[in-house]
Order: C-alpha cells, then sequence, then structure tokens
C-alpha cells in the first residue's frame, strides 16, 4: 500500500487538522505493515501556483528550460505523480476563510490534468483517478454541519468532495474536529473525538 499524507495547515504543532492527519496515518500503517508513506507539507514545501509562466515553461523542450523552469516544471510532475501512485490519500485540511487553504488548493490545481485525471467525451466528464481512498482530517473553528445555520458557508469538505468526485474518486472519508475556536475545553473535546476517530481508520482501510 502507497500512503500519501499531505499537511496544509500553517500552525505547525499547535495544528488540529495536523495531529489528525498524523494519527489516521499511524492507525493505517500499523494495520498495513510495509505499508509506504510519502509525505508533504504544503506550508514548508507549497506547490508552485500554476501561472502563465509554468504552462509556457511546460511548453518548451525540456532540453531549452532555464534552470528556474525546469525546476517548477519538476515539481509540479511530482506532485501529480505522488497521487497518481497513491492508494490511500490522507490530507489535514483546516478551513481557512470558509474554504481551504490557498497551497491546498495549488496542490490540487496540479492534479486537475486531462487525460491523466479526467478526459472529456460526447459523453461527459470522466474521472481517470478511481481506485483510490481519500481522507480528509478537517478542522473548522466554528461549527457547519448540515443543521448548522453556517453550512452554506462551508466550502472545505464540500469542495474537495466534488473535486475529489470529479476526477473519478468519490470514496472520501472524513474525520472532522469542529468548534476548536470556541475555547480550550471545546478544542480538546474535537481534537480527541478527531483522533479517536481517526485511530479506527486502519481497521477500514486495508490494503486489499
Amino acid at each position: 500500500m502507497n500512503v500519501l499524507h499531505i499537511d496544509s495547515s500553517i500552525l505547525g504543532d499547535q495544528s488540529v487538522s495536523r495531529k489528525v492527519s498524523a494519527a489516521a496515518v499511524a492507525s493505517i500503517v500499523a494495520a498495513n505493515p510495509g505499508a509506504k508513506v510519502t509525505y508533504r507539507d504544503l506550508d514548508a514545501q507549497p506547490a508552485p501556483h500554476q501561472s502563465g509562466v509554468l504552462m509556457a515553461a511546460r511548453a518548451l523542450d525540456p532540453a531549452a528550460r532555464s534552470a528556474d523552469q525546469a525546476r517548477d516544471v519538476a515539481h509540479a510532475d511530482a506532485v501529480l505523480d505522488e497521487f497518481l501512485a497513491a492508494d490511500v490519500v490522507v490530507i489535514g485540511v483546516p478551513m481557512y476563510n470558509f474554504g481551504i487553504p490557498s497551497t491546498l488548493k495549488s496542490w490540487i490545481d496540479h492534479l486537475a490534468v486531462a487525460g491523466k485525471t479526467f478526459s472529456y467525451s460526447e459523453a461527459g466528464v470522466q474521472g481517470l483517478a478511481g481506485g483510490k481512498r481519500i481522507v480528509l482530517a478537517s478542522s473548522r473553528g466554528g461549527y457547519y454541519g448540515s443543521e448548522s445555520p453556517m453550512a452554506s458557508l462551508q466550502h472545505q469538505e464540500s469542495y474537495l468532495r466534488g473535486f475529489f468526485g470529479f476526477i473519478g474518486v468519490p470514496d472520501v472519508e472524513v474525520v472532522s474536529a469542529e468548534g476548536v475556536n470556541y475555547g480550550p475545553d471545546h478544542k480538546q473535546k474535537a481534537l480527541e473525538g478527531a483522533v479517536a476517530h481517526a485511530a479506527s481508520l486502519g481497521r477500514t482501510l486495508q490494503a486489499a
């Protein structure tokens, strides 16, 4: 089993989503001896933003690229290759201003590649990245569940479910810690509940 572990929080050791994603990966690895884990910290090493410069570099013959162009293309290609090679992808994703961190959006932009993760045809869009499992280790400062009056502002989990479904990965499990900014007690209770949920994932995410 290949496990891709992504973190995107800017809070380092104080991050709730990082603790939850780490617990999820530890549980999956414990249940799958020999699993290979690839880790990418998008705060420490952001994926290059999509840009005209990057698109132009891709259009060049590799031998004609400058050192900076070659580096950026290689970095973007590595992001996609890591994802394609993964059986399970665990993503630590806090909600910032009702959406996902900009670094995570940049990472996702490198996954949306026609011919690699999706294709268009007369029948419509076909996702090409099936056969994976996605785990979202989510944290939110407030409460944005379906019954919350704030639910319409939740563009974090909904966006990620939509994107991964588009590329053929509808199997998305969410481990969520909500209300972490409502005070220390709320934060601790939410964290403990999410970590306990994450620790149970190994039973369901096992190699075939």
